[in-house]
């Protein structure tokens, strides 16, 4: 998650100049948008109508969960990048939204995650059954929503990104303790799981913006390689994060087997003993095996090669936006990488200048 949607308030004078940057650049990003984000907020909790009265309270919780509306970020400046939003651009947020937001749900589920966004889980408060019903509901209010009140083409592409990101999910879950593979497998599942998504949210800004095939190429472009640099961070956060920073419950993807690119960088670059180490850890995952681990982490950089990798994404994201017109939002969408980067630095708990990089030069 980036810091602007995560960091827990912290007491005066213990703000490093990197997080009062973090702060000003997200200001900045949304400020533009900032009318239309409020729009897509007032809709989504106008959704909570269209549930069973026994039901809505569910719905609500889930709706108004306190997130930053990364996605309907990425629809609102990629659509003003090519025009104006209109009506339909915000319908295509709060649907976009409702999808992510239903995915957060069933992942809750998944990892047995207690916390989220700083307050318990859906499934923490209510079970699991409710939770994943609860999920399901959302999902098809989506899906309606988008047949009801767009044309059958961006209906198709919500249906497909809906499926991908859930075959995604499914794919990780497959390869659960299999402590073996390839990054492009790892690559595959996150473009699926969650670059989709992000992409999916740029293209529909900008094909309901009217913008060109070109246009909505590169849009689409920028952000499955913004969504997976998103995800790699997501999953070295898990690893090197804190629950006081990200809000959110931590250690889930090792608690529940799940091979993410700095045990990948391990498996990768580990003599064989180590490797047979990280096995056994991944068998019998434990908390207190939590030392052993990170120490197999420091030995061979993983953090390192981690931030290398997001800061790779991060420079294909800005490299699509080149083929698109100057403009205030395609700026915001620079800075939103930017953004990500920021975070990226700081990893593990110390700033990295060099975000992973040889040359030194940031990301």
């Amino acid at each position: 998650m980036l810091a602007a949607e995560t960091q827990a308030p912290v007491a005066p004078g213990t703000v490093s100049p990197l997080d009062l940057r973090v702060s000003f650049l997200w200001k900045e990003i949304v400020g533009p948008i900032e009318p239309f984000l409020e729009t897509v907020a007032r809709r989504l909790v106008d959704q909570v109508e269209s549930f069973d009265p026994e039901i809505a309270q569910y719905a609500r919780y889930a709706l108004t969960n306190g997130g930053k509306q990364l996605r309907p970020v990425l629809v609102g400046l990629s659509g003003r990048s090519i025009g104006q939003l209109n009506d339909d651009i915000i319908l295509a947020a709060v649907i976009i939204e409702m999808i992510h937001l239903a995915t957060l749900v069933h992942d809750d589920i998944v990892d047995a995650a207690e916390i989220r966004r700083r307050r318990p889980t859906l499934a923490a408060n209510w079970g699991n059954e409710i939770s994943v019903l609860l999920g399901d509901c959302l999902f098809a209010q989506a899906l309606k929503l988008s047949a009801e009140h767009l044309t059958l083409p961006v209906c198709q592409a919500v249906a497909s990104a809906t499926k991908t990101v859930c075959s995604g999910e499914i794919l990780q879950t497959l390869r659960r303790r299999r402590v073996s593979g390839a990054r492009e497998e790892y690559f595959k599942i996150l473009a699926m799981k969650t670059g989709e998504l992000f992409a999916l949210s740029c293209d529909l800004g900008a094909r309901l913006a009217g913008g060109a095939d070109g246009e909505r190429l590169a849009l689409r472009d920028y952000g499955l390689a913004f969504g997976t640099a998103y995800q790699v961070y997501d999953d070295c956060l898990d690893v090197f994060g804190t629950e006081a920073a990200a809000g959110k419950s931590l250690g889930t993807d090792l608690a529940n087997g799940k091979l993410t690119l700095p045990t990948l960088v391990v498996l990768e670059r580990a003599s064989e003993p180590d490797r047979l180490r990280l096995r056994e850890l991944f068998r019998e995952w434990r908390p207190e095996c939590l030392p052993d681990l990170m120490a197999l982490l420091r030995e061979y950089d993983a953090l390192g090669e981690s931030r290398r990798v997001i800061c790779d994404y991060v420079k294909t994201a800005r490299k699509a936006l080149a083929l698109l017109p100057s403009s205030t939002s395609r700026e915001c969408l620079i800075q939103l990488t930017e953004l990500l980067a920021q975070q990226t630095r700081i990893l593990g708990g110390h700033a990295d200048r060099s975000c992973g990089h040889e040359d030194g030069n940031d990301c």
